[in-house]
């Protein structure tokens, strides 16, 4: 089987390259992606893009994760958690916090909620809830939440929340551009059989 040619650098195939559209960006905080194993075979998860488009950004592959290993011993208080839950924190209230890392969780709700329950040290974080501007552009993928994003598109919200003077935003493109292909390979009849506009 001969294999498909990828791109070195968004590591996309040659055909779906998204180069022209990728644009990277600092950040003040330390972006870090914890990815349910299945979901990192997905081709078109969006947090391999994140990973891409924000500077220091990591991603970390796996069911269970040591929390000293990957934030340090002071990682209760150096990190914050992006997840809906009682008593999450508003953008104003997490920038008056001394956190260095921004955790997102990378999975379906149903991937998500497994990582919640693996990872019970995730539930002593502080969260903070993002309450997006618009629906996801996620549009071959559906969410049961009406709320839901995609990870890139959390991440955006969540930084954009935290550091207005910055619109990230721009790291979306690709995104978007990811999604185009993918509907334009599926062709209109398929794309419209299997995402009819009440489902997205």
């Amino acid at each position: 089987m001969i294999k498909r040619a990828v791109c070195a650098d968004c590591e996309r195939p040659l055909k779906t390259c998204l180069c022209d559209v990728m644009v990277t960006m600092a950040s003040p905080y330390r972006i870090v992606i914890l990815q349910d194993v299945k979901e990192a075979k997905h081709a078109l998860s969006s947090a391999p893009l994140l990973e891409k488009s924000i500077e220091g950004a990591v991603r970390v592959v796996g069911e269970h994760f040591d929390p000293e290993e990957v934030f340090g011993s002071a990682w209760r208080e150096e990190t914050l958690l992006v997840f809906p839950s009682d008593g999450a924190l508003t953008a104003e209230q997490a920038v008056s916090i001394n956190f260095k890392y921004i955790i997102l969780l990378d999975g379906t709700w149903r991937k998500v909620a497994r990582l919640m329950h693996l990872n019970p040290w995730l539930s002593e974080l502080r969260c903070m809830a993002i309450q997006p501007d618009m629906a996801s552009q996620y549009k071959i993928r559906k969410s049961p939440r009406d709320d839901g994003l995609s990870t890139i598109e959390a991440a955006v919200a969540a930084l954009n929340a935290l550091s207005p003077e910055q619109d990230y935003s721009a790291i979306l493109p690709a995104f978007h551009k990811m999604i185009d292909l993918q509907i334009d390979a599926m062709g209109p009849a398929t794309y419209q059989k299997n995402y009819p506009p009440e489902s997205r």
